[in-house]
Formats: structure tokens, sequence, C-alpha cells
């Protein structure tokens, strides 16, 4: 049978809806179907609706379905004599041709339209022959959302008419174990909430609707044309374990994040309220209803601020006051008199928030920026892009910015990017009679914050979702996805530092609880992780612009596409049969230098002195520049390409730490004199032969590193002399270098470990556990830990955990005859193919070739004479000695030992 392309642009999940507006003279819903599956919080919902055609000749039978905004739907079928028509999942460009042509012809192009407060509506339809039948099967996947204490997982109906066979089956798998289960929503009252059964175990929970065809005629929004309403099961799940619930399968892990037994932490807040003429009528009404609520709920610890805005600012108090009664009774007052008139300047207003907050810090508190607003700017800066920079610059990430735009006036995409950007959400309101409880109950989701600056740690974790969180509030949850390094369940540690009422806290196990069962499969944690990742990229794309966003979108893309999921970006392809008109649904708004060659090895960092060694490198005074020539001023521009799907924290592209006339710049608390950077030439190094005593006379210490391999008994080992500088680690697109200085004491590692991130953040890891960050050119002690948006460094008591975007590694404290210093590992490792240093180099490959009269190894199809020695393991804090292969450094590492020295 000949196939025309159809295109419908779905997206959503958590509940839908098969709405069929048939006549029943025509054609009949004879079954319908809603399975959802909810296991660690994740719901698959698959909707099956079967139609038939009840006349005499062919008719258009319509397939309806309403989605919430935040979903995305991943499969649509159609079953039809005895074919199966599959959905494709499609880059929007590749079906914007059908697009156009369909719509020039004059053909409807489909619709998928916003219907009410959470959902969108897709609707398309099909041709079925006289007598026939058709099955439409639709899934969509969602995460849920924990607001309130509670999850809440939707099921919408509205097929408009009675069906003799409808079931809604519901089945909730929760490991951590369900702390509470009820059904609410229009289709569980009246005479529909005796087709409701439920069923409930200490981790499991089974919900039935199976409602009669009278019974579809009876509940609040049924009629004759039967139901119309959404059911809606909620519920919650135990908290245990101060670490949270973590599961893992198949290589993912998922991490829920929600402590409750916390101290709340006082809040500084500032309202910042539109009062233009727009705002008239019910709106302000409504408004000052919801304020005067509000006002009542602040606790006394709070401190608080109220300012209107039209095209002036008026202000209750120039400065936050503490909500105590008297102050409280004021704003109520000041509240229940706002007028409406004027102009918006938001800029001005939400500028005069900032300062407000700002002009008054107070230690162990939280604050926060709330913004209502019913339109664009009309006056004072109106260019929304300054505006947005203008906010972003005067917040300068101290707090968070949630934007409510009441109506459908404002330019939500304009709020959201505002938001967005200053670590917070927007949320419309709606112009409905409840507007001033959707203000309340917005409100109430950040009332009571209980953490401030969540960094959730993982090691043995890679490509992880967002791990640094502004603040966590009572009653939400904190979720984390990513994967485990070599699916290595015994090595994957998570840790969440953060700052709570009572200070720095820091939630961690040592025999953590990571649940791995093959009750959860394998693919389920790997779509939560590509749902979030998706989702998070999605939001960073809307903050950006120019090249930055293309890379976030494009990543968005190449996730929706590898696993089928409708986003802005995508579109699905359904081949309908012969003759039908083609669909086109679109999604609405709402409102480098080339990395080195790849070494056979890789350094895992083993090393001790060897005093009776003689060698010679042969370094360079002026290191050769990207285009191999010696000595030419020149910058090395690295261009890496993303592969990895970590932290999504965006950066800005730099080559990391610059090569310079032929010189490395390596940044160290030494190296800042009169505010500049020092920077260091490579120089020969000359080994002169050793003493008789075994002591060396004019060379410096040597330390031995070994090479950890595969497959094979003995690792390779190699030497490095003391007082060098060596690149562990270089990270072109992150901007991140970190440089070790290896100590010249015998039997000693490096006394010194640097992060240079981003050209403006300079951190040191000391050997006697403190660390030491770059302020305004000077280094400051900052004591154990370092907890900041781009860096986390924890101390402890032999080692340091250090977390920089997608890079995790630990940094080991040894001491040998009362000299301590310092060994890195590294436990994530980033995908970026640019990435280069000591650190993550691949495990070494080689083959023994010849015993005797002395021992060859072949690396690469190179003969190599060898000599069996050992070395010390210092990635291991036992530090145990370990027989190895030796050899120069150039033939273990298959490069020049000169690439790594800096």
């Amino acid at each position: 049978m000949g196939r025309a392309l159809m295109q419908t642009t779905l997206f959503g999940l958590l509940l839908t809806l098969v709405t069929s507006l048939p006549n029943k003279d025509d054609w009949d819903i004879y079954s319908f179907h809603i399975n959802s599956t909810v296991t660690s919080r994740y719901a698959t919902t698959v909707i099956t609706s079967r139609v038939a055609n009840r006349m005499n000749e062919s008719k258009e039978v319509e397939f309806q379905v309403r989605i919430p905004k935040n979903a995305f739907i991943s499969k649509f079928r159609m079953f039809m004599d005895g074919q199966v028509y599959d959905g494709v999942v499609k880059t929007k460009e590749q079906a914007q041709q059908q697009y156009t042509a369909a719509v020039s012809r004059g053909q409807s192009a489909g619709l998928v339209s916003s219907v009410g407060r959470t959902l969108e509506e897709f609707k398309t339809s099909v041709t079925v022959a006289a007598h026939k039948k058709v099955t439409f099967e639709l899934t969509y996947e969602e995460l849920l959302k924990r607001r309130h204490g509670k999850y809440e997982l939707q099921i919408h109906a509205r097929p408009m008419q009675p069906v003799s066979d409808f079931k809604v089956d519901v089945y909730i798998d929760e490991k951590a174990g369900i702390s509470f289960l009820e059904v609410k929503g229009g289709l569980s009252t009246k005479a529909l909430a005796n087709a409701i059964t439920k069923t409930l175990t200490d981790k499991q929970a089974w919900v039935y609707f199976y409602p009669t065809e009278s019974q579809q005629k009876t509940c609040d929004s049924c009629g004759e044309q039967g139901m119309n309403g959404d059911l809606v099961i909620v519920y919650d799940v135990n908290r245990d374990i101060s670490v949270g619930d973590i599961k893992a399968s198949g290589g993912y892990f998922v991490h829920h994040f929600a402590p409750s037994s916390l101290p709340r932490i006082p809040k500084n807040v500032v309202f910042v309220i539109d009062q233009s003429g727009s705002m008239g009528g019910r709106k302000i009404q409504q408004t000052r209803t919801a304020l005067i609520h509000i006002l009542n709920d602040l606790n006394e610890d709070d401190f608080f601020g109220l300012i209107t805005f039209d095209g002036d600012i008026f202000h209750w108090k120039r400065e936050l006051v503490q909500a105590t009664k008297t102050n409280v009774n004021s704003a109520k007052t000041f509240a229940q008199n706002i007028p409406a008139s004027g102009s918006t300047d938001i800029n001005a207003a939400v500028l005069e928030g900032a300062r407000i907050l700002k002009a008054h810090p107070r230690e162990g508190s939280a604050s926060i920026l709330i913004l209502l607003t019913d339109g664009d700017p009309t006056s004072g800066e109106r260019n929304l892009k300054t505006i947005q920079s203008n906010v972003r610059k005067a917040m300068a990430g101290k707090f968070p910015l949630y934007c409510l735009g009441f109506g459908f006036r404002v330019n939500f995409e304009f709020l959201e990017k505002m938001s967005l950007q200053n670590n917070g959400v927007a949320r419309r309101i709606y112009e409905d009679s409840d507007a001033d409880l959707q203000l309340k109950g917005f409100y109430e989701e950040v009332a009571t914050p209980l953490l401030t600056n969540v960094t959730m740690m993982y090691t043995g974790g890679t490509n992880l979702t967002q791990t640094h969180f502004t603040q966590y509030y009572n009653g939400s949850e904190i979720v984390v996805a990513g994967q485990i390094t070599d699916n290595d369940i015994e090595t994957f540690t998570p840790e969440v530092i953060a700052i709570s009422g009572t200070g720095s806290v820091r939630f961690s196990d040592t025999n953590p609880t990571v649940e791995s069962t093959d009750s959860v499969p394998d693919s389920r944690l790997q779509r939560v992780w590509a749902y979030l990742t998706v989702k998070q990229l999605l939001d960073k794309a809307l903050q950006l612009s120019g090249p930055e966003k293309d890379r976030m979108r494009e990543k968005a893309l190449k996730l929706s596409l590898k696993y089928s999921f409708v986003t802005s970006l995508t579109s699905m392809v359904v081949t309908k049969p012969e003759g039908d008109n083609s669909d086109v649904l679109h999604k609405p708004k709402e409102g480098q230098v080339q990395p080195n060659p790849v070494a056979t090895s890789r350094i895992s960092g083993q090393m001790q002195p060897n005093p009776v060694a003689t060698s010679r490198n042969s370094g360079s005074s002026a290191r050769a520049g990207s285009d191999g020539r010696r000595g030419k001023k020149q910058k090395n521009r690295a261009r890496a390409h993303y592969e990895d799907y970590g932290d999504l924290d965006i950066h800005r592209y730099s080559a990391g730490p610059d090569w310079i006339d032929g010189e490395m710049r390596v940044y160290s608390s030494s190296d800042w004199i009169g505010g500049h950077i020092r920077t260091y030439p490579s120089s020969d190094i000359t080994a002169s032969p050793a003493s008789p005593h075994g002591t060396v006379a004019t060379v410096p210490v040597l330390h031995r590193f070994l090479i950890k391999t595969e497959n094979q008994s003995l690792p390779l080992c190699f030497d490095v002399p003391g007082d060098t500088r060596l690149k562990l680690l270089h990270h072109p697109s992150e901007e991140l270098s970190v440089i070790g200085l290896l100590d010249s004491p015998p039997n000693t590692g490096f006394k010194l470990i640097v992060i240079h991130f981003k050209n403006s953040q300079v951190v040191e890891l000391c050997p006697d556990g403190l660390i030491k960050q770059q302020v305004q050119g000077v280094m400051h002690y900052t004591g154990q830990n370092l907890v900041s948006t781009d860096i986390t460094a924890i101390g402890r008591d032999k080692e340091f955990d250090v977390a920089i975007g997608d890079t995790r590694m630990v940094v080991l404290i040894h001491e040998v005859d009362g000299n301590k210093f310092l060994w890195p590992v590294l436990r994530q490792k980033p995908s970026d193919n640019s990435i280069d240093g000591i650190l993550v180099l691949k495990p070494a490959v080689y083959e023994e070739v010849q015993q005797s009269p002395s021992t060859k190894l072949k690396i690469r199809d190179q003969e190599i004479g060898v000599t069996r020695s050992s070395a010390v393991d210092y990635t291991i804090s036992a530090a145990p000695t370990l027989d190895c292969w030796f050899m120069s450094a150039e033939s273990a590492l298959q490069r020049r030992l000169d690439d790594f020295i800096v």
C-alpha cells in the first residue's frame, strides 16, 4: 500500500486524554484504555482508543489528545486493516516543507493548542473504510514533580461519549515505600467514586477506575456526552535516609533528595507588584487578597519588603523590615489600597527590589525576589534584552527571582528567561476566579527554605544532570541523574553539601543504600536521565544567544532524536494510508586545537623517588605553538566538540591556560605579581650519574609514576624529576586547568595542586588540608571547605573532594617520614574529546615479545627494552608497593614528557 507522510508535533506527559468528538451515526469509540505505570516517580502512560466506522461509506475518524505542557510524547501508532503505522521523531526542519505545502493547498495543517493551565491538545484524523476499525495508541512520559509535599499523576479523560469498555489502570512502584495515597479530581465525584478501587501495600499501589456507561454520565463534569474531567492520583514516599533515595540500573542512577527534618531558614522576601492600568478590575482585587493572605503567613523572624510600580515606584518601606505584627498590619493596609493606573516600568522596579535585598544581608537567611506583572514594559527601559542584562547584573546570582505573569497579555518568554537567568522559575497566573489562590499557592512553594547553596556530589558518577541548586524548599525535591562510571556500584558514593539554618551541613553515608534491582528496567533510569537532561538543556538554551544557544539546542535535539522525545525541537512523522492529507502539528509556545594523539596509556598516578636512576630529558626553552613553530606568539584556540551531557553549566570558549611565546600560563599564589600572572618556560633538565652511595649530586629527585594497564599483570612505570610542574588536566571547552607542582624532598608527591577555572577563579589545595582561593588577585585561605556555584572543594582528614562542572576528583593526602604531600585521582572523567593531561590518558596496552637476554615489550608496533622494578601506588590511601616494568617516560606515554610539563 502506498503511503503518504503525516507530521505530528506532540509535547508533554503526565496526563493525557483521547478526546473524540464523534457523530454517533458515523463512528463510535467502543474501547478506551489508559494504562499508567509509575516507577521511582517516572510515569509512562499509554492511551489506547479503538474506533469503529459504523457507516456504509468511508469516514474521517478523529483522534484528539490533551497532554501536559511539561511532558514528552515518545510513541504514536495506528493499527488499521492489519497494518501498523508507526511514528518517527524527526527534526522540525525535516518536516517544514510538508507543513508549508499543506498550508498552501488550504489543507488542515493539524493543531496543537494550549488548553487551560496545564494542557495542550493534539488532534489528527485518518480515513477509515466502511465497517472497518482503527486503533490509536499514544505513549507519553513524565517525571512527576513534588510540590507541597506530594506527587500528582493526573489522568484526563474526555471521550465525549459513554464508552462501553472504559478502563484506567495505574500502577505505582516505589522502593522507598509509599507514605500515603489518595484519589481526587472531578472524575472521583458522585457515582464515579464507586468505580474507583485502591490497593496500597508498603511499596506498591494500584488504582483501578472502571466506570459503567451509566456512571460516566453522573460526575460533576459529566453528561449525556460522557466524561470530561481529571482523575488525580496523589501520593508521597517515605524518607528515612538522609542522603536520599537512590536507584541504579543499567549503568545509570537517579537520586531523589528531599530531607524534611530540618529547621526552616528565616527568609528575606521582597514583593514587586505591578499596579499599572492593565491590572485594573478583578486582577488588582485578587492581587490584594493574595498579598494579604501571604503577609499573614510570614514568620516573625522573616524580613520583608513591598513595592508597587507603574511608570513610577511606590515604597511601603524603603528597606527590609522584620515581620512583626505591627509591620505586617501596616503592610496589609498598604496592600489593601494598591491602585491600578499608569504605565509599566519593569526594569526600574526589579532593580529597586534587588537593591533593597542586597542592602540588608542577613547571615543565616535566604533571600527571594518575587515579581508580579501582567504586561510588557511600556515606560523606562523597554528593550527586553537590556532589562534582562540589567537584572542579571544587579542580582549577581545572590538570590532567585520568581516571575509571575498574570494573564495572557504578558510576554511570558521574557519573564521565563529572566527567571532562569537568576536561578528562579516563571509561572503563569490565569485570570480565573481562583487567581488569588494561584498566587498564594505559588508563594507557599517557596515560603519555607530549608537549605541554600546545595551541591550534589557523586564519586564514581559521570554525565550528571544539574548538581548545584540555589535553594531547597520544604515540600519540594531535588532530582539528579547520571551514569555510574564503569557501572561499578561499589565505588559509587553520593554526598550532598549545603547550608542550613544552623550552618554548613553534609548529607552522606559511609555505606549508602544504592538500590540496584532487575525489577527496574534498564532503560527506565536511562530515560529519566535523558528526560532531565533535555529539559535542562532547553532551559539553558532559553537563557543564551548566539553560538552557545545553538550548542545547547543541538545537544537537546540530539538526545530528543535518540530517545524519540517530541519536544519543541522535534516533530513526529506518521505514515498514513494512501490518499489521506498530510497533517503537520507544531507545539505552541508557553504564551581548539586538535587534541594530542591519543596515547595507549593512562597515568593512574603512582610515584616514588629513584635516586639511583639516571636520565636526561631534552626540554625546550620555548615550547611550540599550535602551528608547530617555536617562539611564535600564539594562543591555542581549542574547539572542543561536546559529546557529554554533564552538569549543563554553560561556559564561554577558552583554551584554558594560554600558550604565549611558547609557554603555558600556570596559576599559583606565587605567580600573582602586581596583578599579573607569571609564566614559566620549560627548561632543560640535566641529570648527572648517581654517586656510588646512591645519592644524587646534581639532579633533582625523581618521582616514579605508574601507568595502570588492561589485562596485564604488571603496570608500566617511569620517572619524572622533582620540582616539576605537570599538566594534570586541561579541559579547554570548560576553561579548566589542573596543575600539579611536584615536591623536592624524597618519597613525596605534589606540594601544591592549582585549579584554574574560567579565567577568573583560582583555587589551591595544600598538603596541610587547607584551601586557598584567589579573590581580586590576592590568595586567601578559605579553611577546609569551598562551596561556590562553579567549584566545590571539601577537605577531610586525608583527602579533598573536588567537583568542577562535569569533572570530579579526589586529592589524597599522604605522609612519609613527616612530609605531607598530595596525589590526585580522577573519579569522573569529562567525555569531551579535547581534554588532555596526565590524569586522562588511556590505560596502557602492550605485548611481552622477548624475555631473554633482556625483556622487551611491544607498544604500538614498537619494541621497548624494560627492566623489572617497583613503585608505590599513591592512588590508594594504603599506598601499596607494586611491581612494574620500568622504561623511559616517552616510551610509556608514547609522547614526549615535555608535552605534560608546564
